[in-house]
């Protein structure tokens, strides 16, 4: 049988270590670094005329200041107010009540403990007493005692509830900050004072009874509603926020989305959460997770109650005590079931929740159960769970609108918001614009790009095609083999029609060694069982683990073999694997198959001409690694389950299409990556920048690279200086490592793909042009960054990726950093189109995932955290939780994970 072991694989010696005699870790300059300022901007790309939902602010204070105050709400015996939603009503309530103590000035709050003013309150510290009307609360669900249980303090229900409101000053915020960072000057407090602005859009959206999260507000309009299914709806409704530019202060506003939960009968949504007919068929471990911490309107006494949990019983066996009046004797506690006491007491027979659990909506300690079928689900609440790709597939067909409909969607909010109508709003003095800010923006042409056989081409609107084309390196692969999971695929016609297409692209691809169907009896054993016992059948059929192995799954989604067997071939076996679950298969869907094994397998499908040229500005010109880093989280409300944290690098300089990746496991929902740098012992360091640099050291050959370019994904503008003191340090402290006289230059990037900002093109309803940039207008005041529209965008709107250049030691130009990213679009080998955001992040991003599939975290008990800290190749500091496995050496040079 012949092996064609791909480059990857072979053994090659790392660099010599340094030796060192006593262990100390090296330091690098620990300046307290900050981004860069704009040094230029790009002329380069045909010019075109954009609008952009950014509507200009005027803002001509009264005043000089904004007045913070902390806030304490308090019940009659100094306990603190924990219901959220109350303290509105009470400060509301405050300034109608004591206009005079309090100098007629409205309050800015921010719905936690913290209010602003605009100029002083009459006094530093300020009491009041609110007295609030049919105020329904949970603390008038006492102790085991179930809703509507009347006792001697509860037969008649309370109409109104005192309130202590403690006004403390805590600071004030000069206004002036804001005028300052707009003039591109250091502004310390200017996020504080637009913080402030913030504020009051929340508040004024408040008053409308909106649903706030963050910086977007949903109005309770069923005309907003989408169903996506599993008892979800998709609730649309709109993002603001000020924003510091170029042209001055500017008002953000973008159609947003959120997930709530249908409103009407707990049993109902349980029904259709889960996708079961019936009651009895209804998962109750899952409902008590999904459930937790909704909010629920009970009947007969339409309270409204949070939800802890359920009953560890069913409500006809659920007991609880209650103090039962015995003619003159004192009182006696008596034990009663739920069931009986609804019976009994209220004259209803809750038959259809008999044998089902309660809803707990007590305190850990002090249960209150309520049956099933007398709970509603109230309006308007957020679905924070993980959404099933079915839902998410529904969610984003419902929600595209097309550039025209966003625009329309976006006046109308404005109009309907009417922040000119706020009082509050009118005394800070601004005024907000009602059109769209124009911009003008440049086209970038399109990168040539290279394939076999000489033959090259421009791209035409970001796409491209492999019709009569070849692979620049086909890849040679003639030790592998097909497993078949799947009844439906035909896999004796795959094989020739992939030997076929194969031959189409220039590909070296010999006949399998051997297909392997499941053994039948298998079928509907777990997935990792099924997966042990096709990897039996594998090594009795043939002699050795194949380089390549394509796995036919039988569903398309969330099969529950895909993370057992990648992790058996690229962990175990050392063998590169391509899963598939055909629906229909033909010569484009052959060509994307072979795109992705061509690549796995050390081939490369097109690369930029001017990379073959060895032309790319400044990274041509001396060695350059360029970096991709992302970091995934677990689902939502996953605390247990571990972030996953992955770093791309380039190989083999000059070109900057071939990539490697080394993935850590690190501590749940942490963003900064802390696996960068890990001395262990004098001539060791277990961080993943040393495995990459030793790699391209190896693979350039014995090059050491000069200079470093760092595209980071996935941090917010709060997060850059973290980015560059505390991740680019370690960086550099790796480089110090490996050799103490090595000094090469870096480049920082960050991508935000999650911001707010779009473009139109004016009296047109389709998306901009690929290769769309723009960096004027409404770009920061002072640093350096730029919005990139690199992809087609065929249907919805296109979402700009936003680049912010943090610090650039290599010197690139304005035109020639703009191109050298809108290049780095057009290199992903996955893909016959350019993507929204360069090809080393979406690789971070792809490494993470398939990562995150070889350890199965649904399993773990919630509440209990038993993975953490890792490593994709060796360990990371986690608290001792689990590791990420190691990959093969024959596989960890590959590209894996494309």
């Amino acid at each position: 049988m012949k092996h064609s072991e791909p480059e990857s694989s072979k053994a090659m010696p790392p660099p010599p270590p340094v030796v060192r005699s006593n262990f100390v870790p090296p330091k690098v300059d620990g300046s307290n670094r900050s981004p860069m300022t704009r040094r230029g901007f790009g002329n380069k790309g045909k010019k075109i005329t954009l609008l952009t939902n950014h509507f200009n602010v005027n803002l001509s204070s009264t005043s000089d200041y904004f007045y913070q105050y902390s806030v304490a709400f308090l019940y009659e015996d100094g306990s603190p107010v924990e219901a959220k939603g109350v303290g509105r009503r009470i400060l509301d309530t405050v300034h109608d009540v004591y206009k005079s103590e309090i100098g007629n000035k409205g309050f800015a709050y921010d719905g936690e403990k913290t209010l602003f003013t605009v100029g002083p309150l009459p006094a530093t510290k300020l009491d009041f007493t609110v007295l609030l009307e049919n105020l329904s609360s949970n603390r008038t669900a006492r102790g085991g005692i179930p809703d509507g249980v009347e006792t001697k303090r509860s037969r008649r229900p309370p109409q109104s509830k005192s309130y202590t409101v403690k006004i403390s000053y805590a600071t004030k915020i000069p206004i002036q900050a804001i005028f300052d960072a707009l003039q591109g000057q250091n502004s310390e407090q200017f996020n504080e004072a637009i913080r402030v602005l913030d504020v009051l859009l929340r508040q004024h959206a408040a008053k409308q009874d909106c649903l706030l999260v963050r910086q977007c507000y949903f109005h309770k309009d069923p005309r907003n509603y989408v169903d996506i299914g599993g008892g979800v709806s998709g609730c649309r409704g709109f993002h603001s926020s000020f924003r510091a530019t170029q042209t001055g202060l500017s008002l953000n506003m973008d159609v947003s989305t959120t997930m709530i939960v249908k409103p009407g009968k707990v049993v109902d949504f349980l029904l259709e959460n889960q996708n079961v007919r019936s009651i009895r068929d209804i998962d109750w471990i899952k409902a008590k997770r999904t459930l937790k911490s909704l909010r629920i309107k009970s009947f007969p006494s339409n309270r409204e109650h949070k939800i802890i949990g359920l009953s560890e019983r069913t409500c006809g066996e659920q007991k609880f005590s209650m103090k039962q009046k015995n003619g003159d004797s004192p009182s006696e506690s008596v034990e009663i079931t739920v069931y009986d006491y609804y019976a009994k007491h209220h004259r209803i027979e809750v038959n259809r929740s008999y044998n089902y659990p309660c809803l707990d909506v007590g305190k850990p300690k002090r249960p209150v159960y309520i049956p099933l079928e007398l709970c509603e689900l109230i309006s308007l609440q957020r679905y924070t769970k993980a959404l099933s790709n079915i839902q998410r597939a529904s969610l984003v067909e419902k929600s595209r609108q097309k550039p025209k409909d966003r625009m329309n969607a976006l006046m109308g909010a404005l109009r309907q918001s009417n922040y000119s109508a706020d009082p509050l709003i009118n005394s800070t003095g601004i005024t907000i614009s009602t059109s769209f800010t124009q911009v003008e923006g440049r086209v970038l042409d399109p990168p040539k790009l290279k394939f076999g056989d000489g033959g090259d081409l421009f791209p035409r609107g970001g796409r491209w095609n492999f019709n009569n084309k070849t692979f620049v390196e086909p890849a040679q692969i003639t030790c592998w083999a097909i497993v078949n999971f799947s009844a439906r695929c035909d896999i004796y016609s795959l094989e020739r029609d992939l030997l076929r297409c194969s031959k189409v692209k220039g590909m070296d691809l010999d006949a399998p060694y051997r297909k392997i169907q499941e053994n039948p009896q298998f079928k509907r054993a777990p997935g990792p069982v099924r997966v042990d016992k096709m990897v039996e059948d594998m090594r009795a059929a043939l002699p050795g683990p194949p380089f390549f192995i394509l796995c036919v799954l039988p569903e398309r989604k969330n099969s529950d073999i895909y993370g057992p067997w990648k992790r058996k071939c690229l962990v175990d076996l050392g063998s590169a694997t391509q899963c598939i679950a055909p629906i229909k298969i033909n010569d484009q869907y052959l060509t994307n198959l072979l795109l992705k094994i061509n690549a796995k397998m050390g081939g490369i499908n097109s690369l930029l001409s001017i990379e073959h040229l060895h032309s790319i500005p400044l990274v041509s010109n001396a060695p350059t690694i360029i970096l991709g880093m992302d970091v995934s989280h677990g689902a939502p409300g996953r605390s247990d389950v571990p972030s996953i944290a992955a770093v791309v690098s380039s190989r083999k300089w000059p070109f900057i299409s071939r990539y490697r990746a080394s993935v850590r496991s690190q501590s749940s929902r942490v963003e900064m990556i802390d696996g960068l740098f890990k001395p262990v012992a004098p001539n060791e360091d277990e961080g993943m920048i040393r495995e990459l640099l030793e790699d391209f050291y190896l693979s350039t050959p014995k090059l050491k690279p000069q200079n470093i370019i760092i595209f980071r994904d996935g941090v917010s503008e709060s997060q850059f200086n973290q980015v560059l003191n505390i991740e680019l340090e370690q960086i550099m402290a790796a480089c110090k490592f490996l050799d103490d006289s090595w000094e090469p230059k870096f480049m920082v990037i960050v991508a935000q793909k999650t911001h707010h900002t779009k473009f139109f093109q004016t009296n047109s309803d389709y998306n901009v042009p690929p290769g769309t940039i723009v960096d004027n207008k409404v770009c920061h005041p002072k640093y350096n960054d730029f919005y990139l529209c690199a992809q087609n965008g065929p249907i919805g709107t296109t979402r700009p990726t936003h680049y912010h250049v943090l610090l650039d030691q290599i010197g690139f130009s304005a035109d020639q950093l703009q191109e050298l990213v809108h290049s780095l679009s057009y290199v992903y080998q996955r893909s016959t189109s350019a993507i929204s955001v360069v090809a080393p992040i979406c690789y971070a991003h792809l490494a993470a995932g398939q990562m995150a599939q070889f350890v199965k975290f649904d399993d773990i008990s919630d509440g209990v955290s038993s993975h953490s800290g890792g490593a994709g190749a060796s360990g990371s500091g986690g608290g001792g939780l689990n590791q990420l496995p190691k990959l093969h050496k024959r596989v960890c040079s590959s590209m894996f994970f494309c």
